[in-house]
């Protein structure tokens, strides 16, 4: 690889990302991530700071035969030396040097106050520290980066002796001066400005490393990289601490989509949604759903007005083709819908509407009803596809018929509230009476009805109930407002969604699970 030469895109998220409040890492988790890291193509994966803790070394012991990477090179983070010891007798630079890292980041101090203060020592023994540190490792056979830490703030304390550690290190073998605004208190115009003095008067190589306190983490990426800057670090879905780092992704999107700068190997951007969600599940951070480029709602349109626009050219309302980072387009579908939005989703879910205008006008108004009611179709695409069902076919799928259920919840003084619940129903030609037990009337309406219907539709054992939200509105009526309730159920290979609404959460909560139930078995039994 050309270190000199290509553009780097260098990912921190096993070490900068993984500081984000609430994300713990296993040592498996950190693979599983370097290993779709490498998959989208990025040039380097800072893995940790081995030496500083158990996990991060044994990542690196690990990663030598585990991680067999194909475009990605592994690097290790840590300090330069400590003042007043040679960096060939420090530990934890021994641990650097013993990492089996081709590439080594160091950070270094370059705000002055910093160096007085946070390491107690003088200015220039900071600037020994730094050249030692690098020729020693460089002279091991190890590619030195350097991470210029507040560089920012630094520059605008005493810009003199920010530039002299930068000439410092590179002048010691340091291939690349990462500039950090590690507070994130900067802006894209004061970054470029400072980029444009640092490339013009060192002559060193550039790159940058962002925080996003001021939400100007990928802009001021961005704006480095215009004044000069041919190396860009940042995190996976923008993971780290406070607020987090640059978003790695919608940095490379921008450099390659926008600017016209190909940063990753041909053809790998496309795998950039799916990358970001495959590290989310890793990490057990929910996808941010506005996510740029790689969001759930990133292409996804609900007014009418769009939907008639898309129906003509998707580009009308779009920025881009969203397969280009392998997303996709979505219609919602909600009271501001119109009749491009029912016909464009009718398409999504397999019906072609275009034909049938008394239909479509049909589903339209049924929809705007009903969400003046209270539902909501937005997120429950299965509920809508039922009702775009009953509207097409002229009946919706029937595999139970219910015939009555109820709910009892007995509380005693101290003991725990115990409920169960009773449903009837007939299901393949028999009549099913079962009563369920439950943390509460939920959960036992839940748990009858599935023993219930299983027992003629053995698939329903796959069916999990993974995800419950109520919401009440019509708050000016108090105790007596109305219920929405949102059931997302799986079988395991996919999941979906439903929507229930009534005058409490019991009612309502029936409607969505048995919405849920049909929707299922629709999609493993057919008609």
């Amino acid at each position: 690889m050309d270190l000199q030469g290509a553009f780097h895109v260098y990912d921190t998220t096993l070490r900068d990302g993984a500081q984000q409040e609430g994300l713990n890492l296993t040592v498996a988790d950190k693979l599983a991530i370097a290993r779709q890291l490498d998959g989208l193509g990025v040039g380097f994966i800072e893995g940790g700071w081995p030496g500083a803790n158990p996990k991060d070394t044994e990542f690196f012991r690990r990663a030598q035969s585990e991680l067999d990477l194909e475009h990605a090179r592994l690097a290790a983070f840590g300090s330069t030396r400590r003042a007043g010891v040679r960096a060939a007798d420090d530990p934890l630079v021994a641990a650097l040097r013993d990492s089996g890292a081709s590439v080594v980041t160091l950070v270094a101090k370059s705000h002055d106050r910093h160096v007085e203060l946070a390491l107690r020592t003088t200015l220039e023994e900071n600037l020994a520290m730094i050249r030692d540190t690098v020729s020693h490792l460089s002279a091991e056979g190890q590619q030195v980066f350097l991470d210029a830490e507040h560089f920012f703030d630094g520059y605008r304390a005493n810009r003199d002796y920010a530039l002299e550690v930068l000439r410092t290190a590179y002048d010691a073998g340091a291939e690349v001066i990462a500039l950090c605004d590690t507070n994130g208190g900067m802006l894209p115009g004061w970054v470029a400005d400072v980029v444009h003095d640092v490339v013009d008067t060192t002559g060193v190589r550039v790159g940058i490393h962002c925080h996003n306190d001021t939400g100007c983490a990928i802009a001021n990426t961005l704006a480095a990289v215009d004044a000069g800057a041919t190396h860009v670090q940042g995190c996976i879905n923008g993971y780290g601490e406070r607020t987090g780092n640059a978003d790695l992704v919608a940095v490379v999107a921008n450099l390659e989509l926008k600017l016209g700068r190909e940063v990753l190997p041909k053809g790998l951007l496309q795998e950039a949604t799916r990358t970001a969600h495959a590290v989310a599940e890793v990490t057990n951070v929910p996808p941010a759903s506005r996510q740029p480029y790689v969001g759930a709602s990133a292409f996804t349109h609900k007014a009418g007005l769009h939907a008639s626009a898309i129906k003509v050219d998707p580009d009308l309302y779009q920025h881009l083709d969203p397969v280009t980072v392998g997303n996709d387009m979505r219609l919602l579908v909600s009271d501001m819908a119109g009749r491009a939005s029912i016909e464009l989703k009718g398409k999504e879910l397999g019906y072609d509407l275009s034909g049938d205008r008394e239909l479509v006008t049909r589903v339209t108004e049924r929809v705007k009803e009903l969400e003046g009611r209270g539902y909501t179709f937005e997120a429950a695409d299965a509920s809508f596809e039922l009702l775009l069902m009953e509207e097409v076919e002229g009946t919706r799928p029937s595999y139970f018929d219910v015939e009555t259920w109820r709910v009892i919840t007995e509380n005693r003084p101290g003991d725990e509230p115990a409920t169960e619940a009773t449903v009837k129903l007939r299901a393949g030609g028999t009549r099913y009476v079962v009563t369920g037990e439950g943390n509460g009337p939920v959960n036992a309406l839940d748990q009858a009805l599935r023993t219930a219907i299983t027992q003629a539709y053995p698939v329903v054992a796959q069916f999990e109930l993974i995800d419950y939200k109520v919401r009440l509105f019509d708050q000016g009526h108090g105790t007596d407002a109305k219920t929405r309730v949102l059931i997302e159920t799986s079988d395991g290979e996919g999941s979906w969604v439903t929507v229930g609404v009534g005058p409490n959460v019991i009612d309502a909560s029936w409607e969505a699970l048995v919405d849920g139930l049909t929707f299922g078995l629709r999609r493993h039994l057919g008609d």
